[in-house]
């Protein structure tokens, strides 16, 4: 199990997730990010443009995607 924080996801705080595979993390932040949307926190709201920006160019997206994989697959393993 390896862990990343919001911020190193693209996120906007210090909050940390945990899991065995990216796409697990992934979805994660996914969620965590849907329920910063909903508190309409001004930091993600921001953080999520920012995203949204990326994501009108698909290689930009994929570039963005396969960075974090690897940077995930990086880390170390929790102990």
């Amino acid at each position: 199990m390896k862990t990343m924080t919001c911020k190193q996801l693209g996120g906007a705080c210090d909050t940390k997730f945990s899991a065995n595979t990216f796409e697990e993390i992934a979805e994660l932040s996914k969620k965590h990010g849907a329920e910063m949307f909903q508190k309409k926190d001004s930091a993600h709201l921001e953080a999520m443009n920012e995203m949204r920006n990326l994501m009108q160019s698909p290689e930009g997206m994929q570039a963005w995607f396969e960075n974090k994989r690897k940077e995930f697959a990086s880390l170390p393993e929790n102990l």
